[in-house]
């Protein structure tokens, strides 16, 4: 299959993103121009003993000898210990400002190699390598980079742009059903938010995305992308359009922060968190329960839960309160007017909020 290819159209900050199968074996002829002859590979040791031989080998064939710094894997370990482990391994292997890094792996593994980029001596290049389906769909394209803190998710970042996204589906066959679920959360927001018929056409193939199949993968990849890519370009930095990418995600990041890092997998959050954002549409914003009930039923197809965690209405409001789209001391949702068109709501009377989440209280 003919590898797909989108532009993240960003002006003198514009980069390609690469989608296909095996892209692995080629990875030299698209990250040996950017690398320019020096390049850090930072994964985790789950990712590398399935990836790393043939990443190194595609890049060795293109001229670019890379150095190794191993990183742990999950959320609980996206914090200030890991980020400053990973910053001293840059030192001591002398890296500088001309070296690239290269974030093969997961989510986690991402974000944290793109913040190190964006800090270490004052912002270094670098290129996504994701290899799991959340992470290929979602966090490699964008520019998001940051870390965890103990009171709320992903509080402490930067914007800094990749240089290339490569994004090998072949990779998602060593991925673990409930990780591929995860991903598939993310694909569901887009056509929730953005686009009706891609949402209609992720319910006819269900099946085969859960079934791993390539064609279908590779198009939901491709259209969750595209839309990331053309909401990014006209706000890259979430000051307008980008929120409605949170869908989801003021309820998800509570449920993540509430219930430990880890414990639920952020596309297990978002997931629980669309359902919770798909009822307070329809008491806000008349969205039909119809619709409401075609997303929790597709969510069920996906294998993700809809329920979230019992906590009672004052420690969801305390957790939410934190959130990054709160304004002013305010919350911001992102809520449904149909499926396929989602805006920003604020200044929701406390009683609706109230009387959704005494339900999971």
């Amino acid at each position: 299959m003919t590898p797909l290819e989108l532009h993240v159209a960003l002006g003198d900050r514009a980069y390609p993103i690469r989608i296909g199968a095996g892209l692995l074996r080629s990875a030299g002829e698209m990250l040996a121009p950017v690398a320019k002859g020096r390049c850090v590979i930072v994964t985790s040791a789950t990712v590398a003993a399935h990836w790393l031989a043939p990443l190194r080998a595609a890049l060795a064939r293109g001229g670019v000898s890379p150095d190794v710094v191993l990183v742990p894997d999950g959320e609980a370990h996206k914090g200030w210990p890991t980020l400053q482990d990973l910053i001293t391994r840059l030192l001591e292997l002398r890296a500088d400002r001309s070296t690239t890094l290269v974030a093969l792996g997961g989510g986690v593994v991402g974000d944290l190699a793109g913040f190190a980029a964006a800090v270490y001596q004052r912002g270094i290049a670098f290129v996504q390598v994701p290899t799991t389906l959340l992470a290929q769909v979602d966090s490699s394209v964008g520019g998001k980079t940051g870390i965890n803190h103990a009171l709320g998710k992903n509080m402490i970042g930067a914007f800094h742009q990749p240089s290339a996204v490569l994004i090998d589906t072949d990779c998602l066959g060593t991925l673990p059903p409930r990780e591929l679920s995860a991903g598939l959360a993310e694909v569901v927001k887009y056509g929730a938010i953005r686009d009706a018929t891609f949402f209609a056409w992720l319910e006819a193939h269900a099946s085969a995305l859960a079934a791993r199949d390539g064609g279908a993968l590779a198009h939901a990849i491709y259209e969750s992308c595209r839309i990331k890519a053309e909401i990014v370009a006209v706000d890259e930095r979430e000051g307008g359009e980008r929120a409605l990418l949170n869908f989801g995600h003021t309820f998800g990041h509570a449920i993540e922060t509430a219930t430990g890092y880890g414990t639920w997998l952020h596309g297990e959050a978002v997931a629980a968190g669309m359902a919770l954002a798909a009822a307070l549409s329809e008491r806000v914003l008349g969205f039909p329960a119809a619709d409401s009930a075609r997303i929790s039923a597709l969510l069920r197809a996906c294998a993700l839960p809809l329920e979230p965690p019992r906590l009672p209405v004052a420690r969801w409001l305390e957790l939410m309160a934190r959130d990054k789209k709160a304004a002013a001391g305010r919350l911001r949702f992102i809520l449904l007017e149909a499926l396929g068109r989602a805006r920003v709501v604020a200044d929701l009377p406390e009683a609706e909020i109230e009387a959704l989440l005494a339900r999971h209280a």
